[in-house]
């Protein structure tokens, strides 16, 4: 945890010349310093508002940089690019509680120096201020199951596919399928919102009516999160219509809705909020530039996000198993010593049966959403048979059967592994 009245980040860099120097650059730039010493930055000022170099720790070297646009009056120390590990602090006071002037403050302009050759920002911590300022996730695990009926074991879930395309009573016929089958959790695609060939309230309705009708006879309401993605004013309205139509969940692009956007959605909205993630890879693709996501999960967290997106075991994108799921045990942190805030991960992205038991073994819990789009959809008895496989598949991995011997005695996950294998 940070200390009571200071901001930590911490950093991976590289830089073509000294790194303690690089380390006080990067502190200046940030804080009250700037290019060329100015008037006014007293030690007395730069005491109180300064940012400071709290740890560096000296790494490997690189013989050519990671990223273009070095210097090129700078050529590099003997040995190549310096790499090292840097946390940085700054007096609470310069930014005050503010999660929009936090960003401004650990991120900003420090993936434009030219003193770096590499930069990512792997964590955060905040002091307590921002638990006081910053309400965080309303419902979060706890909130999420009861809404969803399902007390225990993993939420299986699956997101409307083809992901565009369908008109609001196609989509609540398969939503009705879905239901039937017994199903938890169901999304909207994140390119699926307020367009003419689906309008938004038009397909709230719609898939309301199937899911009451489903819920009567099951005796629990199945969770669909709506994409509400939009301005102000457009996710305000969405969300009451789907409060007002009764349903248990609302979705929005971080990346697309923004900062402030989020902020504000955290604060008005009555539902869960399932945080998409679409467009991450550009903020966390190259290991020398961006965010890890432990550090930038814990701004969208604070602002309010109940689930969040960690991709998926042998997912059908780039990024590595141990990162996705480093990612689902940072949601699963709190964020502050005074209170319980875990939220959902959601493992999606060519999620089948088959990565059922790697995700449990790897993640040791349960709580998380697990949502398989064609792992549903594309099952050969069609998504009640993908329902059955992927809740059969779960039961294996708890259970820490293998899933070909569970599958000898349960034909929809056997129908599952030969279709996904």
């Amino acid at each position: 945890m940070a200390s009571l009245n200071r901001i930590e980040a911490d950093y991976w860099f590289e830089t073509p010349g000294d790194p303690r120097r690089t380390a006080e650059v990067m502190a200046g730039e940030q804080s009250s310093g700037t290019f060329v010493a100015v008037p006014g930055e007293t030690p007395e000022l730069m005491a109180r508002a300064a940012a400071r170099v709290e740890r560096l720790d000296l790494l490997d070297h690189a013989q050519a940089p990671s990223l273009p646009s070095v210097d090129p009056a700078a050529p590099p120390a003997p040995g190549g690019y310096r790499r090292a590990r840097l946390t940085l602090s700054w007096p609470l006071e310069t930014t005050g509680p503010s999660l929009p002037n936090l960003l401004a403050t650990v991120a900003g302009n420090l993936f434009e120096l030219r003193q770096v050759s590499g930069l990512r920002l792997t964590d955060i911590r905040l002091p307590a201020a921002f638990a006081d300022a910053y309400a965080g996730p309303k419902f979060g695990v706890a909130g999420t199951r009861a809404l969803a009926g399902v007390p225990d074991g993993p939420l299986i879930g699956t997101i409307v596919k083809p992901s565009v395309g369908f008109g609001p009573e196609e989509t609540a016929a398969l939503v009705a399928t879905l239901a039937g089958a017994g199903i938890d959790f169901i999304k909207d695609d994140e390119l699926q919102s307020d367009g003419p060939l689906c309008p938004f309230e038009a397909r709230v309705d719609a898939v309301m009516r199937a899911i009451e009708a489903e819920a009567d006879r099951r005796g629990r309401k199945a969770m669909f999160a709506f994409n509400i993605t939009g301005d102000l004013d457009q996710m305000r309205r969405r969300h009451d219509h789907v409060l007002k139509r009764g349903g248990t969940c609302v979705m929005a692009s971080l990346n697309s809705v923004g900062l402030a956007g989020m902020i504000e959605l955290g604060r008005f909205t009555q539902l869960p909020i399932h945080a998409h993630r679409n467009g991450w890879g550009y903020l966390s693709r190259s290991p020398q530039l961006g965010f890890d996501y432990r550090a930038w999960h814990k701004i969208w967290r604070l602002a309010g996000a109940d689930h969040m997106h960690v991709n998926g075991i042998a997912n059908k994108f780039s990024e590595p198993d141990a990162s996705v799921i480093a990612s689902a045990q940072a949601c699963r942190e709190p964020l502050f010593e005074s209170r319980a805030d875990a939220i959902m991960p959601v493992f999606s992205s060519g999620q089948t049966a088959r990565q059922a038991p790697a995700t449990f073994a790897a993640l040791g819990s349960t709580d998380l959403i697990y949502a398989a789009g064609g792992g549903i959809l594309a099952h050969p008895d069609g998504p009640a048979g993908g329902v059955t496989a992927l809740r059969e598949a779960w039961e294996a991995a708890m259970a820490q059967v293998p899933l070909q011997s569970y599958a000898q005695t349960h034909p929809m996950l056997a129908r599952a592994l030969e279709r996904f294998g």
